[in-house]
């Protein structure tokens, strides 16, 4: 069974959501507004895509500086985190750091591709 990951970053004026698969392949990207109508809005959207791929998801939330907290709140009706499902785990992650590069010496994307496959 494949495993696919969704990162979800509550913004103040949107929730952004990204999909991938283990190799990093992007599948999704949707773009929703900040809050959800219903509390469990986004975990029936998460099931949702779960049951399409036929697999569990991972989901990480990004709760870094740019996060909203009211929407943070408003996503899981005022609980940090929703228990997981049978489909969905869920988890806090912080804001991803911006990775350091060292220009001007070639181009290296093939190599960190291989890179990555090998982690």
């Amino acid at each position: 069974m494949r495993t696919y990951k969704v990162m979800v970053e509550p913004l103040d004026r949107a929730m952004k959501l990204l999909m991938t698969d283990l190799d990093g392949n992007e599948l999704l990207r949707a773009v929703l507004p900040a809050f959800p109508r219903h509390p469990r809005a986004l975990l029936t959207l998460l099931e949702g895509l779960a049951l399409w791929v036929d697999s569990r998801i991972h989901t990480a939330i990004s709760v870094g500086p740019r996060a909203d907290a009211r929407s943070v709140e408003a996503l899981f009706n005022g609980d940090l985190l929703p228990l997981d499902t049978a489909l969905v785990h869920f988890e806090l992650v912080g804001a991803a750091q911006r990775r350091r590069t060292i220009r001007g010496v070639g181009d290296f994307r093939q190599l960190k591709l291989a890179l990555r496959r090998c982690a």
